[in-house]
């Protein structure tokens, strides 16, 4: 199958929402992309049960079916001093105070503990970077199934740095986030009993940010940041064009949503 080369000229730009004229309670199937989106609804639906599916299959619908998801590539350290980084896609923010992050992490095919989570659970310290367009292949790389206590650093290409905090003993990929052990939860199988894989809850302590990617607010400039997302199976996707929606306020358009509701509520 051919593939073709990554198109350098496409950039991000701020439109309108897709459906900028519609209003409160107003039906999917009323708007053109709403229609659009159904065309092919009378197809019907497929119902997977997750107790009956095999993990394969499991895995294939979470993959290509919750996305996209932000990528991020944690450095960890091993208690004799061995390096670790690798990319995680079950990957998100959980509050912003105090700043916790989350990722999970699956066990080796054997069912031992991958170097990521037993390095994190040390004390040694680590941190959490986000994954730009620009050394995607080099992130890619740590994925790698190496033997335990592989260093992947030496494969990535990318620049260690210390750490501000002087507890934490484990390098950063620069641009990163240096986080301190929030809460590792297991996560078990509610029917079989496996345990298969972590969740870890990480406290941000520091943000490490380039000034060249800071807006004049303060905020990450997505345009330069070009930040990358997992999408399923061995495929990634960029960020493009987005869209501005309003958060409705109640205490400005009470009197506009108590009257479309009675709109339609009118025979």
């Amino acid at each position: 199958m051919y593939i073709p080369p990554f198109d350098t000229t496409s950039y991000s730009t701020t439109t309108q929402s897709p459906n900028p004229s519609w209003t409160c309670g107003q039906r999917v199937d009323t708007t053109p992309a709403g229609k659009d989106w159904l065309g092919d609804e009378s197809a019907g639906w497929k119902v997977c049960s997750t107790t009956e599916m095999d993990q394969t299959n499991l895995n294939k619908l979470l993959n290509s079916g919750v996305l996209p998801r932000p990528m991020s590539l944690v450095s960890t350290i091993s208690e004799d001093g061995v390096g670790n980084l690798a990319p995680f896609s079950w990957f998100n923010t959980v509050m912003n105070y105090p700043p916790v992050i989350s990722f999970a992490i699956n066990h080796n095919a054997t069912g031992s503990l991958k170097d990521t989570t037993a390095n994190l659970k040390n004390g040694q310290g680590f941190a959490v970077n986000i994954i730009s367009k620009a050394f995607i292949e080099n992130a890619n790389s740590t994925a790698v199934d190496a033997p335990p206590k592989f260093d992947e650093w030496a494969l990535s290409g990318l620049t260690k740095e210390k750490c501000i905090r002087v507890q934490i003993r484990a390098l950063r990929v620069k641009e990163s986030m240096e986080c301190k052990l929030y809460k590792p939860i297991d996560i078990t199988h509610p029917v079989t009993g496996e345990h298969n894989s972590t969740l870890i809850l990480a406290h941000v302590k520091y943000f490490h940010v380039r000034k060249d990617m800071l807006t004049s607010r303060g905020a990450v400039d997505l345009t330069k940041f070009k930040p990358v997302a997992r999408v399923g199976d061995i495929s990634y996707a960029r960020v493009g064009d987005t869209y501005r929606i309003p958060v409705p306020s109640w205490a400005k358009e009470e009197g506009k949503i108590q009257e479309a509701l009675k709109t339609l509520a009118s025979p």
